[in-house]
């Protein structure tokens, strides 16, 4: 019983490193690392996006910051156009 117990645990180990031995193979191919670089890429392009997305929002926030303490959006009391007197 023992020996049938190790005789399993043996194959399923050795089946175990045949697999990750051979997806390293995989992916030291030309295919497979031009898939590994393709999706690289891809992240870094998605990462870029979501950066200049947020750059964006804030500097649309920060121009909305400077207008008002400025009195430029129009709310500040201290400029207000008048009409020409009527004659």
């Amino acid at each position: 019983m023992r020996r049938l117990f190790w005789l399993a645990m043996g194959i399923t180990i050795g089946a175990l490193i045949v697999r990750k031995i051979s997806r390293a193979a995989e992916k030291l191919t030309p295919s497979g690392m031009a898939a590994g670089i393709g999706q690289g890429l891809s992240d870094l392009a998605e990462s870029i996006g979501d950066f200049a997305a947020d750059v964006r929002t804030a500097m649309s926030e920060r121009e909305t910051q400077l207008r008002e303490s400025t009195g430029l959006d129009g709310s500040a009391g201290g400029v207000q156009r008048q009409s020409p007197p009527q004659q």
